[in-house]
């Protein structure tokens, strides 16, 4: 009999090791690449003018795990914006929060400011959908005005980083470099995690937007044609109001 019970003891104590062995790979070991098949990101632009829309969407690899993380980063240039007040009112609208990182003037012109950049977090929930999209407005700044006869400024929209996380994986730092980059944990700014960068084929460039500009070579003649109608007309209403005796 005693026999037989250190038998049960051993066998169970023996379970129990390859069990912990078992949990201590699934945490500690995550293949990445298995994140990468099938994985895809695409951009489109719409409306016209200043005022446009980027959609994006992005379709997990079925072989990534059910809770990874996804936080994509727009690098904007100079000559667009997004305004915060406008975010504000579609806060509620989305399923997407969005952080900044600096205050936006949204009334400098593209030659007086410098581009920003914007991290995007899908809405948590228990688990992340395998298709995520979200709409971001943007607007475009008005351009400095051209010496040589141009109308139209290009402004290039690159497609935004995305990056992964887990919480099972804890061999990031291990990875080369530079697959591994530090951004913020939440919308709430409040810490800095690792996060995976997904090297993705991009089969276009960057989208290319135009946006009207002035033409320089008549500064001159149009300060003064104003200049020189303001001069008539305070003229005018001076003589008028002189002939009638309207002055006080």
């Amino acid at each position: 009999m005693y026999w037989v019970r250190l038998t049960f003891v051993l066998t169970c104590l023996a379970t129990c090791h390859c069990l912990i062995e078992k949990d201590e790979k699934e945490v500690d070991y995550c293949d990445l690449k298995l994140w990468l098949e099938s994985t895809s990101l695409s951009v489109e632009i719409s409306k016209q003018g200043f005022h446009r829309e980027v959609t994006t969407t992005v379709e997990l690899s079925p072989a990534a795990p059910s809770r990874v993380r996804v936080l994509l980063v727009y690098r904007w240039p100079r000559g667009v914006f997004i305004d915060p007040y406008q975010l504000a009112s579609l806060k509620h609208q989305g399923d997407w929060q969005i952080l900044l990182d600096s205050a936006i003037d949204l009334e400098v012109p593209a030659h007086k400011t410098s581009g920003f950049v914007s991290y995007v977090y899908p809405t948590p929930a228990d688990s992340t959908p395998r298709r995520v999209k979200f709409t971001i407005p943007i607007h475009g700044r008005y351009h400095e005005p051209s010496a040589v006869g141009k109308t139209f400024s290009s402004v290039d929209i690159h497609a935004p980083e995305l990056l992964l996380q887990n919480d099972k994986c804890l061999h990031l730092n291990s990875l080369e470099p530079n697959t591994v980059v530090d951004a913020p944990c939440t919308v709430d700014n409040s810490s800095t995690c690792s996060w995976f960068k997904f090297q993705y084929y991009q089969k276009h460039g960057p989208k290319k937007l135009q946006f009207p500009v002035g033409d320089g070579s008549m500064v001159i003649p149009v300060c003064g044609g104003t200049l020189l109608v303001t001069v008539i007309c305070c003229v005018v209403l001076t003589k008028y109001m002189y002939t009638h005796q309207t002055m006080y």
